[in-house]
């Protein structure tokens, strides 16, 4: 055996202690994921995946020439979510009184998306009588609602506690803050959505119980995700094998996000495994968009034009996004 204050023996010593402390480092962050003690890396994420969703729809809506007012609204929120996921970052106080309003707002404004999407591919020639022909050819009519999912993340990472020893106000554990007042509005709605509810509901997000609610998340998002990947493809006739990685691993994900919501053990083995699957096949993706925008004619050279109208770079990240709920999904604890 080599002595410590030998060179191989010091090296050994210091590999030792780097994997010790990683592993310390490890347990200590799966620790804070089941108690709830996340928000600033909630907010974070938050905040990455609204800028990655913002890029996304403000190229597509620049393709079609901001014809409408409303087209400005999800550029617009989608860096006010990510000045808000960083703030929340930074600060508890910004997470609760920033975040979560901004985060309300984004997610009504990807419903009223939602609708004018759906308006849209209506107007086309046929409309619905010809569902598949225009919903290929119209606009993405999920993309708003995968816009939600950064919103979402948004609202539950402001009811979360910090990474660190001590608790919130408790003024901080309603999903209304001041529901305690006897003249506050919450009084007059009916019991099953009164006060009590609400505080068990947000408590359970403060203590890291919400595994059965992210799975569903992740489930809606991968499916989301899998159908604008599919008629994504479609328009280039899946010209690469690749391109069915995520039209088949979506549903896959989707299943085991239901499942997951059902059973205890599929949350704890298949949806973590095809989470990770999800976040690979997301990384290879944006390697051949990437790889399909400089092979366009004039290359670097017109990079910005050809990242508009070539294949949309920032999609597969988008789903590698539903591969990580899928991930934390399953390291959460249960609802009570």
């Amino acid at each position: 055996m080599k002595k410590p204050d030998s060179p191989g023996g010091a090296a050994a010593l210091s590999a030792g202690t780097a994997g010790t402390n990683l592993a310390k480092d490890v347990e200590v962050a799966e620790q804070h994921l089941r108690e709830g003690r996340f928000q600033r890396s909630l907010s974070l994420l938050a905040g990455a995946t609204s800028l990655l969703t913002g890029m996304e729809v403000a190229y597509e809506h620049y393709r079609g020439s901001y014809s409408r007012r409303v087209m400005y609204t999800p550029v617009i929120l989608s860096g006010m979510l990510f000045g808000a996921g960083i703030f929340g970052f930074f600060s508890e106080r910004g997470a609760r009184n920033v975040l979560r309003p901004v985060a309300a707002l984004t997610l009504g404004d990807g419903a009223l998306g939602f609708y004018f999407h759906v308006r849209g591919i209506a107007r086309k020639p046929g409309g619905w009588r010809l569902p598949m022909t225009n919903m290929i050819m119209g606009p993405p009519i999920f993309s708003p609602l995968l816009f939600g999912i950064s919103a979402y993340l948004g609202l539950i990472a402001s009811y979360l506690r910090r990474e660190k020893a001590g608790t919130a106000p408790e003024g901080d554990i309603a999903w209304f803050p001041r529901a305690a007042n006897p003249r506050h509005w919450t009084r007059a709605l009916p019991g099953s959505v009164s006060k009590p509810e609400s505080i068990g509901l947000a408590q359970d997000i403060r203590e890291g119980r919400f595994q059965k609610q992210m799975a569903a998340a992740t489930a809606i998002s991968a499916f989301f995700s899998g159908f604008e990947a599919f008629y994504s493809h479609y328009k280039n006739n899946f010209r690469y094998k690749a391109q069915w990685t995520p039209v088949v691993l979506a549903p896959l994900l989707t299943g085991a996000g239901i499942g997951a919501v059902r059973s205890r053990k599929i949350a704890h083995t298949v949806l973590p495994a095809l989470s990770a699957l999800a976040l690979a096949d997301g990384g290879v993706g944006f390697y051949y968009h990437a790889r399909g925008v400089l092979r366009r004619p004039g290359g670097r050279k017109h990079l910005l034009y050809n990242i508009m109208y070539g294949p949309p770079i920032l999609a597969p990240l988008l789903f590698a996004a539903c591969g990580m709920l899928g991930l934390l999904a399953s390291l959460l604890r249960r609802e009570k």
